[in-house]
């Protein structure tokens, strides 16, 4: 019996360290992703390469607490993202339906993206040792690389500190036909 837990711990520890392994720095190609979202979509980041920037928030757990003000942060104040020319989605490893039930319940007017297989939290490296992602904000320049991370997300301005930071990138104004 001690040598299954002993087993299940070292499958534990190891599949940890895996998700520490990913180290994404600027510069550096954002990794690929097709991930079913709240809205019924499915978006795959090669569809704005050439075209838009994105914002790529990950967020730990849907209905928690820090998650819920971050979502009502990008709700309430998202015409500030908006007046850039980016697209802009939340993502965790929730399950589709949670993340469904998550947006219907705090009204989001953006995509909330669900990486329950956990492929795209794990090539980005926000997997952590619980098993959900890290509150790390991803920014994607048109050109499909990472322009900036910020790992030190605060969810009661979320909304004020991508506009600033898409401001400091120089992402370019939405036109109004957008």
């Amino acid at each position: 019996m001690r040598v299954f837990a002993f087993l299940g711990l070292v499958a534990a520890l190891s599949t940890g360290l895996m998700a520490q392994t990913v180290e994404l720095k600027v510069g550096d190609p954002a990794p690929h992703f097709t991930l079913q979202a709240s809205d019924g979509r499915t978006y795959t980041l090669a569809d704005y390469k050439g075209k838009q920037a994105v914002v790529l928030a990950w967020f730990p757990k849907a209905f928690t607490s820090g998650c819920t003000i971050e979502c009502k942060s990008l709700t309430e104040k998202g015409d500030l993202i908006r007046k850039y020319d980016v697209v802009y989605f939340m993502a965790s490893v929730d399950s589709l339906t949670e993340n469904k039930g998550f947006a219907e319940k705090e009204k989001a007017d953006f995509p909330l993206l669900s990486d329950p297989a956990k492929a795209a939290a794990t090539a980005y490296g926000v997997l952590n040792g619980r098993g959900m992602a890290s509150r790390w904000t991803f920014y994607i320049d048109s050109s499909g690389r990472i322009a900036a991370i910020d790992k030190a997300v605060k969810p009661a301005t979320s909304a004020e500190d991508m506009a600033a930071k898409l401001g400091e990138l120089g992402v370019a104004p939405r036109q109004a036909s957008q």
